[in-house]
């Protein structure tokens, strides 16, 4: 029998391989910013989303070490039992300050954070609707609910409206899930709009705002706050710290009801070892500096409008984010644009389904405050040689 599974294994691997669908890790020999050593090979990156440059800020390293030397390196246990450290109740109090939110809950990564509060937080009573682009940890977890699961053609108001209305003489509670800045697109919804229709059909709206935080809004509170819209307005939002944050983990936050019912329930956070407190630490200091230092998030604006001053003649997806997309249609062509691109000295990933819709293989330009108009410049030259 174990000889059929590894045989149906293997014709799936060959599949992938026949349609250039197979990707490999990549193991970094050392990691700045803007650059990336690689099998002894220096290259541009524009594949990160260390979009802030703050995960190799001389003051977040230096939290990280001293947090680990005063709490130790792991929290020792889950959050329920002894993996609670004082450091991550700081870390959760800093979120609420910053946000304007009565709880927030620690997780180990975004997937796991938006497991938790899909399944946690949808039965068999409610139907979620998903925005068409959501990320994998959103519809696995809509999958894997209680609850019906729709989705909604992307970023369209009027076909989410029409599920709502259809819905409004079923039992079934709607929940709303979308995100503020979707990850391979880079473009987001109109919030105010979305949060208008939702509350006219009483239903609650969950936010990812993964690419948002840190990036967006007053001090980089996130996309619902760039757009005008009070955090507590909607019914949760997650976000994690291994974007603009630079460091790792993620959290959910909302009211204390909807918090406290996550700690009693989520069973993602009540059987993981707690994130750890170093780490928290280091995530301090990162929020710290993302919030005092705007100069971060003004420079990556310049940036991103340079480069789409330099790229307009380039099939890119509309876009005011770090996230630039170039669609070149296959995935043979987005392969061998990639690798042209390394020759040239610069690490751009080709993206293929399933991460991306069946026909939109792409190159996913991330650009940072790191980047120089230089490195924009080198960039947008070689996009042109090789597209």
């Amino acid at each position: 029998m174990s000889q059929i599974k590894l045989a149906r294994l293997q014709h799936a691997l060959a599949e992938r391989a026949e349609k250039n669908l197979l990707r490999q890790p990549v193991t970094l020999d050392n990691y700045n910013g803007r650059l990336i050593t690689i099998n002894g090979q220096q290259y541009l990156n524009f594949s990160g989303n260390d979009y802030l440059g703050l995960a190799t800020a001389p003051e977040v390293l230096q939290a990280f070490a001293e947090g680990a030397a005063h709490y130790g390196a792991g929290s020792s246990g889950s959050p329920l039992v002894t993996g609670q450290h004082k450091v991550h109740q700081q870390l959760s109090d800093m979120l609420c300050d910053w946000l304007g939110v009565e709880r927030a809950l620690l997780f180990s990564s975004g997937f796991a954070a938006n497991q938790a509060m899909l399944l946690t937080l949808a039965d068999k009573q409610d139907l979620l609707l998903l925005d068409k682009l959501s990320h994998a940890s959103l519809i696995d977890a809509a999958l894997c609910s209680k609850a019906d699961l729709k989705r909604f053609a992307h970023n369209d108001l009027s076909s989410l409206s029409s599920l709502l209305e259809h819905q409004s003489a079923d039992a079934l509670q709607p929940m709303v899930v979308t995100e503020g800045v979707f990850s391979m697109d880079g473009d987001g919804p109109d919030l105010p709009a979305l949060l208008a229709l939702c509350q006219q059909h009483k239903a609650p709206l969950l936010l990812d705002d993964a690419h948002g935080l840190g990036v967006l809004g007053p001090e980089g509170s996130g996309s619902a706050a760039a757009q005008g819209i009070a955090i507590s307005d909607l019914f949760c939002l997650m976000a994690n710290f291994g974007k603009a944050l630079g460091v790792g983990g993620a959290f959910v936050a909302g009211s204390k009801t909807v918090i406290d019912y996550l700690e009693q329930f989520g069973r993602h956070y009540i059987y993981s070892t707690g994130l750890s407190p170093a780490l928290c630490a280091a995530v301090i200091k990162s929020i710290e500096l993302c919030r005092s230092q705007s100069w971060r998030r003004e420079i990556l604006q310049q940036n991103i409008s340079l480069f789409r001053q330099l790229a307009a003649e380039l099939p890119l997806l509309v876009s005011d984010t770090a996230i630039q997309g170039v669609v070149l249609g296959s995935n043979q062509r987005a392969l061998t644009a990639s690798k042209k691109l390394k020759q040239a000295g610069i690490w751009l990933s080709a993206i293929r389904p399933p991460t991306v819709p069946s026909g939109s293989a792409r190159l996913r330009i991330t650009l940072s405050a790191q980047h120089t108009a230089q490195d924009i410049r080198l960039l947008v030259q070689q996009l042109r040689q090789t597209v």
